[in-house]
Formats: C-alpha cells, sequence, structure tokens
C-alpha cells in the first residue's frame, strides 16, 4: 500500500482484505490483518502449474527445481512462517537485488525519454560484461515502459542467455505483458527471427553482423527498441559491439559494469567514432579511404563502410555500476548457463504438451510429422559433414524449421544439401526423433502449428544439443534407451559425448 495514499485507514483495511479473499481462508485473512497497517504491502503469490513447470518437472534432473532447502530453526512468526513455506525468507539486504539510486535514476531517464519520444522512438542499447544484471535491468526496463506503452521491441543479440527464445537465436520480438521469472517461463513466438547455430559468436562474427542486420530490417521505429548484447566486451568482442552499436545507431547505450572494474572503456559518443571495429573504420580511417585519389563517385561503399555511415547520429552514454555481491563474477552465479539454455529448451519443448497442461505425455509417445527428403533442403551449421555421413549428424538434433527464398529441388527423391549457410527466417524449432531411409522422410516433433510448417523449407542443424533429459527421461521405455548407451564407442557414426555437468551431478552417457 503507497503510505501517501488518500484513502482512509477504513478504506485501506476493506482494499487489503478484498485482495485476500478467495486467495486465503478465513482464519487465515484474520491473522494477518490483525498485524496490518496503513503502510504495509501485501503479496499475493501462487504457485505456477503450467504445461512448462510440469513438463520440466517430469524430468528427473529438475525434479527439484523448485524445492527449498528446510532450515533448522523456523520463526515462529505467521507471516515469516507462510513465507518459509515457499521458499522466501528474510536476509541481509546485501545478499538481495540492490536497485541503487544509479539505477532508478537510469531508468526514469529512459522512461521519459520512450514517453516523449522527443528524437523519434528511442533505441537503447544494453552491454557490459558477463553477469554484471543485464537481464534484470532489461525487465526491469520493460516492466517499467509498459506501465506508460502498449509495447516493446526487444532485439536479442545474446546468442547464449536468450530471454524468448531457445538459445542459438537472433530474435526481435514485440512485448506486450510485464516479464516475470526466467527464460523458460515465457518462451514465445518472435516477430523476426535467425536461427545462428552457436552459443558464441566467435567463429562466424561477420555472419553475426549478418543475421543482426536481417533481423533488424524487420523493425519500424514504432515503439521503443531495447537491444540485448553479449557479455563478451574483450579483444574481438570489443571490436563486434563497435560494430553493433554503428551498425544499430542507438539513441541510448546503457553500460553496465561492476562496481571498480576496468574491464570496459567508456563508450562515449567519441570514443566509438575512433575506434576500430571488427568489420568496420573508425572515423580517421573512413576520411582517409574517401581521399585516396583511386575513389570515385561510382564507386560502392564496402561492406564496413555502410556499417559506419550508419553511426553518424549521436547517444547518450548512460553508465551504471552495480554494486550486488559478486558482480562480473562468473564463479558465483546461481545456476550455471548451459541449464538456463537446457530449461529454456524445455520450455519450448512444453508447448507439445497442448493436449493437457496438467498431464505430462512423454515425448516418445507424441505423433511426429514426416517430412519428405525432397520437401526440405538441410545445412548443418557448425561443422563440414560429408554427405555420406550428413544424415547420422540430422538424426536425434534439434533443427531450426526456416524458410529460404530459393527453390527446393531434388531430381531423385534424396536428401537437399545446401553448400552454405543461409540467413533467413526461422520459424521455430523441433526434434527430428528418426529417419525413415527407405521411405525418404524425416520424423520431426515440432509445436510449430500446421499453417506455419507448411513455410518451412529449409532444416538448419546447428552446435545446440537437445538437453541430456529428453534423451535419458523418457517413460515408459522398457530395456536399452534410444541413441544413449554407457559403453562409449567413438567409432559410431554421429555420436558424440555427454559431457558431465557437475551442477546437476549428471551420469555420463553416450
Amino acid at each position: 500500500m503507497n503510505k501517501k495514499s488518500s484513502k482512509t485507514r477504513k478504506e485501506i483495511r476493506m482494499e487489503a482484505r478484498a485482495s485476500m479473499r478467495g486467495c486465503l481462508s478465513l482464519d487465515c485473512r484474520r491473522a494477518l490483518m490483525k498485524s496490518f497497517k496503513s503502510s504495509s504491502s501485501i503479496l499475493l503469490l501462487e504457485r505456477i502449474e503450467n504445461s512448462a513447470t510440469n513438463f520440466i518437472l517430469s524430468h528427473s534432473d529438475y525434479a527439484n527445481l523448485f524445492s527449498t532447502k528446510p532450515k533448522e530453526k523456523i520463526s515462529s512468526s505467521f507471516d515469516n512462517a507462510v513465507l518459509h513455506s515457499i521458499g522466501i525468507e528474510n536476509h541481509d539486504p546485501d545478499t538481495g537485488i540492490n536497485v541503487s539510486d544509479q539505477w532508478k535514476s537510469s531508468l526514469q531517464q529512459l522512461t521519459h525519454a520512450c514517453i516523449e519520444e522527443d528524437h523519434g522512438c528511442p533505441i537503447i542499447l544494453v552491454c557490459g560484461p558477463k553477469n554484471v544484471g543485464k537481464s534484470t535491468f532489461n525487465r526491469y526496463l520493460i516492466n517499467q515502459l509498459l506501465n506508460h506503452i502498449p509495447s516493446v521491441g526487444y532485439l536479442d543479440c545474446d546468442l547464449g542467455q536468450t530471454e524468448f527464445t531457445p538459445p542459438g537465436c537472433v530474435s526481435l520480438m514485440n512485448i506486450t505483458k510485464p516479464v516475470f521469472g526466467p527464460p523458460f517461463s515465457h518462451q514465445r513466438d518472435a516477430q523476426k527471427m535467425v536461427y545462428f547455430g552457436e552459443t558464441t559468436c566467435e567463429q562466424e562474427m561477420e555472419r553475426f553482423v549478418e543475421s543482426v542486420k536481417y533481423v533488424l530490417a524487420s523493425y519500424k521505429r514504432e515503439q521503443p527498441l531495447i537491444i540485448n548484447t553479449m557479455g563478451w566486451v574483450k579483444g574481438f568482442g570489443l571490436l563486434l559491439l563497435i560494430d553493433l552499436i554503428r551498425l544499430l545507431s542507438p539513441s541510448h547505450i546503457v553500460q553496465i559494469v561492476a562496481k571498480g572494474s576496468d574491464d570496459m572503456e567508456p563508450l562515449t559518443q567519441n570514443y566509438v567514432q575512433n575506434s576500430p571495429g571488427f568489420l568496420t573504420k573508425n572515423s580517421s580511417q573512413s576520411r582517409s579511404r574517401n581521399k585516396r585519389s583511386d575513389f570515385s563517385e561510382d564507386d560502392e561503399p564496402d561492406y564496413a563502410e555502410s556499417l559506419y555511415f550508419r553511426s553518424s547520429l549521436e547517444h547518450h552514454l548512460i553508465s551504471i555500476e552495480s554494486e550486488f555481491s559478486g558482480a562480473g563474477e562468473s564463479g558465483n552465479v546461481r545456476c550455471h548457463s548451459s541449464i538456463l539454455r537446457d530449461l529454456a529448451m524445455m520450455g519450448y519443448l512444453s508447448k507439445l504438451q497442448q493436449f493437457d497442461p496438467l498431464q505430462v505425455i512423454p515425448l516418445n509417445s507424441l505423433l511426429p510429422y514426416e517430412v519428405p527428403f525432397r520437401s526440405v533442403a538441410l545445412r548443418v551449421i557448425h561443422s563440414d559433414v560429408s554427405p555420406s555421413h550428413i544424415m547420422y549428424s540430422v538424426n536425434a538434433s534439434w533443427v531450426g524449421l526456416c524458410y529460404i527464398l530459393d527453390d527446393i529441388r531434388s531430381e531423385d527423391d534424396g536428401p537437399v544439401i545446401l553448400n552454405q549457410t543461409p540467413v533467413c527466417d526461422c520459424l521455430g524449432f523441433g526434434i527430428v526423433r528418426g529417419i525413415n531411409m527407405e521411405r525418404k522422410v524425416y520424423h520431426i516433433l515440432t509445436p510449430v502449428p500446421p499453417e506455419t510448417l507448411r513455410l518451412v523449407n529449409c532444416l538448419l542443424v546447428g552446435n545446440i544439443s537437445i538437453p541430456h533429459a529428453i534423451f535419458k527421461n523418457q517413460r515408459g521405455i522398457k530395456g536399452e534407451i534410444p541413441y544413449v548407451t554407457a559403453e562409449y564407442d567413438f567409432n559410431i557414426c554421429g555420436s558424440g559425448k555427454m559431457k558431465i555437468n557437475k551442477k546437476l551431478k549428471r551420469r555420463e552417457h553416450q
């Protein structure tokens, strides 16, 4: 309740009782109202029971994901006992999220800019090292903006820690509802998406920039845009960030760093203009190119030049220092990034549980789509695979279901294999759960609706693995688990070694 409320004490108490009615029993409401004050706050919580949480919890690796550790001593007070039962406990303020005055001031400044739109729709790029609070800041900003405007654009350029899609994607989202919870709890369809197929772009930085350009083309500047970037800000990562700033021309750059850290130079307008990127040139290099005697007006600017000239607009730099304990230290994260990626994929696959949200249907019990070889082109993104072995790579793999403009043709009903990785629309994802070589069809499980599947004509296989729990925890399987064995053999075509995840103490399998 707001302390400055103009309501009387009686009106406030009546409103409090009404808000709890239907959530708590009469005895509980009476007990709470005995200690209720006009300045008190009421937090109504409910257990999340939906297809995503039920599907994830049905796998033994994640069965204790939401459980709380019992404490030896529990406060006897009623309110603390209730909160403790759902995992909420009293802690020192330093151990929680510290929303500093600097943070609040930055949010107010950005919110004002988005409401007023004095210079058009703001484009806000949020950057900084790993584990400094970029994702938390983005969610906080989105929710603040949605209190004043109907929708917010979100361009996700963080391949390893995507917010609304499975990992390995560059996506543009139209956000109309507040964002609560971790990424696996709010997987949604993108306005535009490219499946990059890796959790990092170190090996293919130019294709990454092309992917961002392709997705950005769908942004119409009809709403503010928040841009999420990777935590790779050193060496080539910083050069790539300079390229992105020049390409995206943000009106505001929010640079978040750990307090006392020197990981990054302040990304001022002068710094960005005079620093070379990985693909682009700084201002002095660009001027020297224009002065060359062999450069004529008819010459087409090269790729680097075209990116540089996009960055003519000035940006406003907002610097924030994260003060929470462990900021910037990757070893202090509560949940390993690989687990968060697996959970995001599990959240996406939970869309297959559309028949009954409360009843979990094992994936091996679902009927897959049959896709003829001749209907889709095939490309393995992350590795060169000979045509004779490509089916071993595709089987039991996570695939991007994509649409390309090229005609798909096969003279002998065999697989259509692309020689290069296309930058194209990704319409969703699926699992190749089997390949019938006699009938020349792929068996694919996917939650993508049939009307969208009719557009799919390309399957992209990247370096994103299906969560191991999917293979190991399928109910109803008797005998050996398909695709999994403890007798590891490097001679098996298409096989790979499941790494031990110490966070979950998984057993090593093939």
